[in-house]
């Protein structure tokens, strides 16, 4: 929908005079749809509730975006657990230690910013690696008390804080917990295995000697799978562990090499840290091939639209035509791109691109 079929081209005006006396110069035409949008809401005499829920999200979203952009170089992994988990329980210090294990490695921690396996992550982080996006609730007030004031944002909604716990990470460990947990990961499965989320580690840590999550698995290669409603591959881009220093490098290693990528017309861009040898790219044709729609992978320069757009223009890049319906697996070619003999040490602390 243009802005024109939002409002008046006569409202159209105004709102672009409105930009330009706020002093607007960047991404005007988004800035300018939004208001539209608004304008339209009420054109279209949408309920007080709708109003408010309109309203409210994007107040939500617009401070969390806020308390995330100072940190925007630097990577973050989302922990997710039970609430109920009592500090000195092994599933508690599991968090504080893959927290402060990523802290350690130059990471960031996000969590949900309230008691149990969020207040053990934060803990284990520390209050300079910590971020918080919590949710107000009855019987939850106010953020654990390792987020330092102002590195919190509360939240009404649960799909905007979801949103934000999801959408600034590099990485994801889920430590047991009940159906919020359950809920958060296999939304995060769903988003990456349909290709609306980029591929992104996910680490599932039990505590040591632990079978809850081998449980899960074993559930979806016993029900899931055998009824047909996943793919085989679908869990195996899951990583199930009790170790920390796995989960860490798990976390990390996914990185080494792969740093983002992104689709131009039918063409997928892989941008790398290190650029692949001939030799390599033969070999990532013979193994992954089944996976484009047509031809092998094409070391280049950055195309036409990434230079428009000022995007990762420094990297080295693997171009294909990947088939789109095989976005599920793409974790497969990224592992092989970060086990290439050209890839950089996994090493050292990590500046990453936002999601």
């Amino acid at each position: 929908m243009t802005d024109s079929e939002v409002v008046a081209p006569g409202i159209s005006e105004e709102i672009a005079a409105i930009l330009a006396e706020a002093g607007i110069t960047e991404n005007k035409g988004l800035v300018k749809r939004i208001l539209a949008t608004g304008i339209g809401l009420g054109a279209d005499r949408a309920s007080r509730l709708d109003l408010k829920i309109a309203s409210s999200a994007l107040t939500e979203m617009r401070a969390a975006f806020s308390l995330f952009a100072p940190f925007a170089r630097t990577p973050k992994v989302t922990i997710f657990g039970s609430a109920r988990a009592r500090p000195g329980s092994a599933a508690y210090e599991q968090a504080r230690k893959i927290s402060g294990a990523l802290a350690e490695r130059g990471w960031m921690v996000v969590t949900g910013a309230g008691p149990g396996i969020m207040q053990a992550a934060a803990e284990g982080a520390g209050p300079d690696s910590s971020l918080g996006v919590s949710i107000r609730l009855p019987f939850e007030e106010k953020p654990n008390s390792s987020i330092e004031l102002g590195r919190n944002v509360a939240m009404k909604y649960f799909f905007t804080r979801k949103l934000m716990l999801v959408k600034e990470s590099h990485g994801f460990v889920y430590v047991p917990g009940g159906f919020g947990t359950l809920d958060e990961l296999f939304e995060l499965l769903t988003l990456q295995q349909t290709g609306k989320s980029e591929p992104t580690p996910i680490v599932l840590l039990d505590e040591p000697g632990g079978r809850l999550w081998e449980g899960l698995r074993t559930f979806a290669d016993e029900q899931l799978l055998a009824a047909g409603v996943i793919s085989p591959e679908d869990f195996d881009r899951v990583l199930l562990t009790d170790s920390v220093r796995v989960a860490a490098d798990e976390i990390t290693g996914f990185w080494r090499n792969y740093d983002s990528l992104r689709w131009v017309g039918d063409r997928l861009v892989l941008r790398l840290r290190a650029e692949p040898t001939d030799a390599e790219i033969a070999d990532l044709d013979a193994r992954f091939g089944d996976l484009l729609a047509s031809g092998g992978f094409r070391s280049r320069g950055p195309l036409r639209r990434e230079i428009d757009d000022d995007d990762r223009l420094d990297l080295p890049r693997l171009v294909c035509r990947y088939d789109p319906f095989q976005v599920g697996s793409l974790y497969r070619l990224i592992r092989a791109l970060n086990a290439l003999d050209s890839a950089p040490p996994a090493s050292g602390p990590q500046q990453l691109r936002r999601p």
